[in-house]
């Protein structure tokens, strides 16, 4: 008997695959969807204190009374929140797998207010969706950690719930940084978020957006930096996140040490059908491969685990390359 039970931030899943957080996880009736297909967690959307701002600024722009200013502002941001923690309610009421919410903001005090009613509505635990871009030429390094240990901090004073610290991949030492926010309270590291790519179009020569859907490209980023964390911070939860598209790929993250792996694109591309078939194709190569259990093989290629740990850090493409035609 196969068991693909898993365990992610102090939560039991019946399987590793998570269903990421996108449009896809917006809708109670869809989230049903994900769970009869066989998803063992489900990310909600994220609820950006950002894009309800600028809804905010859109209305008051076209608004004759600017003493309105205030009320608009609010009136958005208490309606937007309130439909948030709607879809956490009814998701949780059809399903019985973990919900997991997840938000993005850039003011300190709504990362608190925000998870302290995400609680209250439900949610099994909270992804924190952190992305900060510093082009200040005058910023250093040490004052971007401290926000990211400040935000995890005072959000795990404020709630009970695991929280989850979701990070981007652009950090000259991750392993550092990780160490650093599961010393400071998180339960788990979700490796990576995927940002708005920007790209050119030479014709009409404006700014556009690029493609919005991972590869089997981003895979390899993914790969390396899950083994390398995992191996350096052994027992720490980690969701294996950007690239991962088959089950060839969600047995790789497994075999490099992430607890879960986050589906998104491969969703969008082929529905919720392929949640089942990754899961049918996980255990017959378990089967082959004489494995009862998720944790009989998790990280036996890990950081740790390997002869040649070095592998993963090799970073220079022509000193291993150069002899390629």
């Amino acid at each position: 008997m196969i068991d693909l039970t898993t365990q992610y931030a102090g939560l039991t899943l019946r399987n590793p695959i998570i269903i990421g957080s996108s449009g896809l996880t917006s809708s109670p009736e869809r989230n049903k969807e994900y769970e009869k297909a066989g998803a063992g967690a489900i990310v909600l959307k994220s609820l950006f204190e950002e894009q309800i701002e600028m809804q905010s600024s859109d209305l008051m722009k076209i608004s004759d009374y600017p003493e309105a200013t205030d009320y608009i502002r609010e009136y958005v941001k208490t309606n937007q929140i309130n439909n948030y923690l709607e879809v956490i309610k009814k998701t949780k009421a059809t399903c019985s797998i973990p919900i997991i919410a997840s938000i993005n903001c850039y003011k300190a005090d709504a990362w608190i207010n925000f998870a302290r009613q995400i609680e209250q509505a439900g949610a099994d635990a909270l992804e924190l969706n952190v992305f900060y871009m510093d082009t200040d030429l005058a910023h250093d390094y040490d004052s971007t950690r401290a926000m990211y240990v400040n935000i995890i901090r005072k959000v795990k004073e404020t709630i009970s719930i695991p929280v989850i610290m979701k990070i981007g991949k652009f950090f000259s030492n991750i392993p550092a940084l990780v160490h650093i926010l599961k010393i400071n309270g998180a339960d788990g590291i979700v490796l990576f978020n995927r940002f708005y790519r920007p790209d050119i179009d030479i014709n009409t020569v404006q700014l556009v957006s690029g493609n919005v859907f991972s590869s089997h490209a981003d895979l390899g980023d993914t790969l390396r930096w899950t083994a390398i964390v995992s191996g350096k911070i052994p027992g720490f939860s980690i969701s294996s996140s950007t690239g991962v598209h088959d089950w060839e790929d969600v047995i790789k993250c497994l075999l490099a040490g992430a607890s879960t792996v986050q589906m998104c694109s491969a969703v969008y591309t082929h529905g919720s059908e392929i949640i089942s078939q990754v899961l049918t194709c996980v255990e017959e190569w378990m089967t082959q491969a004489k494995y009862n259990s998720i944790s009989q093989f998790r990280g036996k290629l890990n950081y740790a685990n390997i002869n040649n740990p070095g592998m993963y850090e090799r970073s220079q493409f022509m000193k291993y390359f150069s002899n390629r035609d």
